[in-house]
């Protein structure tokens, strides 16, 4: 399922963007009154929580807090699997996985996600933590792959 391997590129991508960040770098924000980093990432759990939720046939939305940077990156990753696993799972288990429904999961949790690891990304570069570039084509990147242990880069640059 493609939404399944769109998921695992997304954790592929917050594993690496999230991966060795500074110590002060969850209060780091661009400018200031935009989002912090570990503003951010707190909206990262709350999207995977929120397609979860959508999953199993009872939307909701929760504005979490910032919590400490190790305990969101773990709770993006948990959400992470839940969601996956309601996607690889029974249907009767994701009563709300029903006719488009996987594309409006696309089009509004994963596609915000991707967006938020993008700035993220972009925030570590200007705080002086860059991450390295990397052809993603080549990536090990494989449906089910949702966690923060993800297979080490192939080509990075």
């Amino acid at each position: 399922m493609m939404l399944r391997h769109t998921l695992a590129t997304l954790a592929y991508r917050a594993a690496k963007v999230l991966r060795g960040a500074p110590a002060d770098f969850s209060s780091y924000a661009l400018v200031p009154g935009s989002r912090s980093a570990g503003q951010i990432l707190a909206h990262l759990g709350d999207l995977m929580d929120w397609a979860a939720s959508i999953a199993e046939g009872k939307q909701t939305w929760h504005d979490s807090p910032v919590g400490a940077w190790d305990a969101d990156v773990e709770r993006f990753f948990a959400a992470a699997a839940k969601f996956d696993a309601l996607l690889a799972g029974p249907r009767e288990a994701a009563p709300g996985l029903r006719e488009g429904t996987e594309e409006k999961l696309f089009q509004g949790p994963i596609a915000d996600a991707l967006t938020h690891v993008g700035q993220l990304a972009i925030m570590r570069r200007a705080a002086g933590a860059p991450i390295k570039g990397e052809n993603y084509f080549v990536a090990d990147i494989k449906a089910g792959r949702v966690m923060a242990d993800q297979a080490p880069p192939k080509r990075e640059f």
